[in-house]
């Protein structure tokens, strides 16, 4: 059983009509954002059960749950289809951090990207961590989970996709390549960056120009510079 836990991922996952089982509120605990998740709760018909702060601190695994816990049925993972329905498409080649991946995905959607794909291996899947660090983005983006990430990117050129990496050795920098549509943006792991044969696949390898002597940034840092330039050249303003 999957648990939620937050402001934001509770509050998202109500109005995206997630199926849930249930809501914990910590007695005590109040504020208008609180109560609003109780009225998407009873408007859902969502069995609302007020438990002592120590419980909810155990199902959360930590007491930084904003006092507001969900439980419900386990992620369910988009499929390759889905996520190639876009025109943009973020694929990530082994992020590890949980806190990375829900920053990217909250950012992606941001940028207005239709999906995320992860590989299954060596990568971090959706948890609680993750749901937090999306602040509710989650609920509205799509994550595929594939056997073979070098097999997807094969199969979104097929689609027409046009595949571009970040990576440090790139010969172009983000901001002067030409981006073609669809576009899939392909990010390396913490420290690793793109596999050998995850760069092979790309049509072209963009870096970030860099100042003083770090060499690169955090992935979920250098993700939300890439995706707002796609954004600020192919994105609908809104």
């Amino acid at each position: 059983m999957a648990i939620l836990s937050g402001i934001h991922p509770v509050a998202e996952a109500l109005r995206a009509k997630r199926p849930l089982e249930r809501l914990l509120v910590a007695q005590g605990a109040g504020g208008p954002r609180l109560q609003e998740i109780i009225d998407l709760a009873r408007q859902a018909k969502l069995p609302v059960r007020f438990e002592p702060r120590s419980a909810l601190d155990r199902l959360a695994g930590s007491p930084a749950h904003q006092g507001v816990v969900a439980m419900g049925a386990a992620t369910k993972y988009a499929g390759l289809d889905d996520a190639a329905s876009s025109e943009l498409v973020v694929a990530l080649d082994g992020v590890e951090d949980p806190h990375n991946l829900g920053a990217i995905i909250r950012t992606a959607h941001a940028a207005g990207a239709g999906s995320i794909i992860i590989p299954e291996r060596r990568a971090a899947g959706i948890t609680d961590v993750v749901a937090k660090a999306a602040a509710g983005a989650i609920e509205h983006l799509p994550v595929a989970r594939v056997t073979n990430l070098n097999r997807a990117l094969d199969d979104l050129k097929e689609r027409g996709f046009s595949i571009y990496g970040l990576d440090e050795r790139g010969t172009e920098t983000y901001d002067k390549v030409e981006f073609a549509v669809p576009t899939a943006l392909v990010f390396g792991g913490e420290g690793k960056g793109l596999h050998e044969k995850t760069r092979e696949r790309c049509d072209a390898l963009v870096r970030i120009p860099m100042a003083g002597q770090i060499s690169s940034l955090n992935v979920s840092v250098a993700a939300g510079i890439v995706l707002f330039e796609w954004k600020r050249r192919h994105g609908k303003v809104t």
